[in-house]
């Protein structure tokens, strides 16, 4: 191999190695720590994965229409932190009341979760508000 493509595929493992980070987006590019509510609705699904886990909510508004909310929130690891885990505590059907903030645009349903409320009435902090203590 030549030093030429040996500096090409370097070049093209770097670029690759990168596309993770492109794709990730920081809080405040993307939610407003001011704008805060309530959402009630049915839990769809949960992707809990890196760097953000996702939930889903399925939330009817006052005309009976049913939108879906894709819910933010910190990677699976701080979850665990915060003393949520993906087994058993959340599952799909059941209903949810989630504080969020919300996108910073308002045109999309996409927030990010300060608190859950359980089904059972209890209720989890996740984030406490500090847009630096997220990524």
């Amino acid at each position: 191999m030549t030093l030429r493509s040996c500096g090409a595929v370097t070049a093209i493992c770097l670029l690759a190695a990168a596309l993770p980070a492109l794709a990730h987006h920081s809080f405040q590019a993307e939610f407003d720590e001011k704008k805060l509510f309530q959402l009630t609705g049915v839990l769809a699904k949960v992707e809990w994965s890196n760097p953000h886990t996702y939930f889903y909510l399925d939330v009817k508004d006052s005309k009976g229409e049913v939108s879906r909310w894709a819910l933010e929130s910190f990677g699976p690891a701080q979850m665990r932190r915060t003393g949520l885990s993906r087994a058993g505590l959340f599952e799909s059907g059941q209903t949810y009341t989630v504080t969020v903030c919300g996108a910073k645009d308002g045109s999309k349903n996409l927030a990010w979760i300060k608190d859950f409320t359980f089904p059972d009435g209890h209720k989890v902090t996740i984030w406490w508000g500090d847009p630096k203590d997220v990524n």
